[in-house]
């Protein structure tokens, strides 16, 4: 996967006993933000340390205090053994393999276990919470391999990683991205290794931190996309000599399916004023329904956008949560649970993986569509300058068809399956960490295909009307095809392709192109 090398920021984010928003995840994660921990967090954090203190001195055997983990959880720990218990709880649990996963994924999953230490239910000392704000905000990242996850038990395998970083041990990469041992960007940021006490081990390892932090981009980085479906979605409409009055709100009213008006809103408000379209309906036009691909595109991307308003339910209840096992509750008790399931964070990215696969093939569709002389409506076969000799954008379609096949792979949830661990002590497991891994790969997917169908449609427009300066689309059309040929030319004989759809590709991840659109619209698209 691609790593990204955020910069560390100066803006704060504040941690106290409540749950932090996903505009606070993507801070941190992604843009570099500081985190600190309230007065409030401290004072719950010493309390519950406190309950921790105590029990270890007891003679009866308490999981993750006094005793083993896992299946080993028979075996009581002496006193003079415990350091070592979580020291090698920590080591042994670091693990993974693989290539490396994203740097805003490892920071997304750092920041929610700090928001459950700052709970007080985890019994973790105040000094620990600091250590690993400590880390973040020196912008050391614990290099985390993409195996290593079954999303039970928590993201047990990246979060040792982690913890391994703290105690010093490990690899990491520091805020210019380069890979140093974890001692030696401890003591360059002037931190010091944390020596666990009694269950600190175990609380740094025991949640759903690595599936939330890519639930959590994962919506954020859907909201654009969707927005972005749907402009695709009328330039090919427009592109096409399609037809608007589908989108009637009037008509989308009568099935108010959540989602489906904002999107059929959306294209109505992209194409508002075009010329092509005022053409259709006053020059005998015949045609009285257009392809699915067009007609239908606010069902489908209205669906995705339910399935999205779903997982923002679900990542906010996870959010709210404090997860650990056992956890010590508000009245003081240390209790064994099975919060640490990922099920409830898993099947939403499964969910969401199915809508992104669609969303994309209906974008292939509409680009096929272009590139087919018999249904393009007077366009050059494969949109190319002179067919036979150019092959325009063929293979670029071909490209959207291999994604979209894989992207359907991708769509097979990893949540119906378990493998039984830990001696059948974990004996269903999530895979929820993997789920997330896949989706962000669809999300990728989906990036490209979109990327491809703004520049086929951008190019059947130009042959269509002469280029922007002639433009007979639709002013926010208009606006995006503007915005297109600042980094790919028009029309012409065939190019070098691939770096016209990576331009794309950027313009697209970045968001760019969708805010030159809203900018001319002057509000923002659903």
């Amino acid at each position: 996967m691609q790593l990204r090398n955020n910069v560390v920021g100066t803006a704060a984010v504040e941690l106290g006993v409540g749950p932090l928003s996903g505009e606070d995840i993507l801070a941190v994660a992604r843009h570099g933000a500081r985190v600190t921990l309230t007065p409030e967090a401290l004072a719950a954090m010493a309390a519950s340390c406190g309950v921790i203190e105590a029990l270890a001195a007891d003679d009866k055997p308490h999981y993750g205090v006094s005793t083993g983990f896992g299946a080993l959880a028979v075996k009581q720990i002496p006193p003079e053994q415990r350091i070592q218990l979580q020291r090698s709880l920590i080591r042994s649990h670091a693990a993974s393999s693989g290539s490396e996963v994203d740097r805003e994924v490892v920071r997304a999953l750092m920041l929610n276990r700090l928001a459950t230490l700052a709970t007080g239910r985890t019994g973790v000392r105040p000094a620990v919470a600091l250590a690993y704000a400590g880390m973040l905000n020196a912008g050391i990242t614990p290099v985390v391999g993409e195996y290593g996850s079954l999303g039970c038990s928590g993201d047990l395998a990246p979060l040792s990683h982690c913890a391994l970083a703290l105690m010093g041990e490990g690899e990491v990469r520091d805020a210019g991205g380069q890979l140093v041992p974890a001692s030696a960007a401890l003591a360059a940021a002037g931190l010091e290794p944390v020596e666990l006490q009694e269950k600190e081990g175990l609380a740094l390892i025991n949640g759903t931190d690595g599936m939330l932090g890519m639930l959590t981009l994962a919506i954020a980085d859907l909201h654009r996309l969707l927005a972005t479906a749907d402009l695709a979605a009328a330039m090919s409409v427009e592109g096409l000599l399609g037809s608007d009055s589908v989108f009637a709100a009037d008509l989308q009213a009568l099935r108010p399916q959540p989602g489906q008006s904002e999107s059929a809103a959306n294209i109505r408000s992209v194409l508002s004023g075009s010329v092509l379209i005022e053409e259709q309906k006053t020059g005998g036009f015949t045609r009285v329904q257009d392809a699915y691909s067009l007609r239908c595109a606010p069902q489908v991307h209205g669906a995705a956008r339910s399935t999205l308003l779903h997982a923002e339910a679900v990542a906010a209840a996870e959010r709210a949560s404090a997860i650990d096992n056992p956890v010590v509750t508000l009245d003081g008790r240390l209790e064994s649970n099975g919060n640490f399931h990922g099920a409830p964070v898993a099947y939403v990215l499964d969910f969401l993986a199915i809508a992104v696969a669609d969303v994309a093939s209906m974008s292939e569709r509409r680009t096929d569509r272009f590139l087919d002389r018999s249904r393009s409506h007077g366009l050059n076969a494969f949109l190319a300058h002179d067919p036979g000799v150019d092959s325009g954008h063929m293979i670029a379609q071909y490209t959207q068809a291999g994604i979209v096949s894989e992207l359907k792979r991708l769509a097979v949830p990893a949540s119906v399956d378990s493998i039984p661990s830990s001696a059948m002590q974990e004996d269903h497991v999530s895979m929820g960490w993997a789920a997330g891994l896949k989706l962000r790969r669809a999300l990728d997917g989906l990036t490209r295909v979109l990327a491809i169908e703004l520049l086929t449609s951008a190019r059947g427009l130009d042959m269509r009307d002469g280029g922007t300066a002639t433009s007979r689309s639709a002013p926010a059309v208009t606006a995006a095809r503007a915005v297109i040929r600042t980094v790919v030319p028009g029309p012409g004989p065939d190019r070098y392709l691939a770096p016209e759809i990576e331009a794309l590709r950027v313009l697209v991840e970045g968001g760019s192109l969708l805010a030159a659109v809203e900018d001319e619209l002057g509000t923002r698209l659903h």
